[in-house]
């Protein structure tokens, strides 16, 4: 099983608000004169920031609803900066899954690519989640 999820298009409130939430001010996030200088030449968004919104766009796709009981592990790798106003997008794929009786339940592995508008990879992975068993 595979599907894409919606866009959403990332905003200078949404760093500023993940700042503030996580507590990281690093200066290449929330600067904007110290990033123009930097290697990117602009402010980057948090890469924890785009994780969340990854999942958040995958709760929204309602392939979760009534389902997950628990968010059990997750890898990633940030392959590419994400910038004030671009819009990503994440492609999920069900890779592996094992029956947990005892938990209700079972682990199910989704490898998971945020994309950019220009369908570049910015961050990748796995997430394993277990998920209400049908019996």
């Amino acid at each position: 099983y595979s599907m894409k999820t919606i866009g959403r298009t990332i905003t200078e409130t949404d760093i500023v608000n993940f700042a503030g939430l996580s507590g990281d001010f690093n200066r290449i996030h929330t600067d904007a004169v110290y990033a123009a200088k930097d290697s990117f030449g602009q402010r980057v968004a948090h890469g924890m920031l785009v994780q969340s919104i990854a999942t958040g766009l995958a709760v929204q796709s309602g392939i979760m609803e009534g389902t997950v009981l628990a968010f059990r592990e997750l890898t990633c790798k940030f392959s590419l900066p994400i910038f004030i106003g671009d819009t990503v997008h994440v492609v999920l794929e069900v890779i592996d899954k094992k029956l947990f009786r005892r938990l209700g339940g079972g682990n199910i592995v989704i490898k998971y690519a945020v994309m950019n508008q220009d369908e570049k990879a910015v961050q990748r992975g796995e997430w394993v989640m277990l998920i209400k068993s049908r019996e």
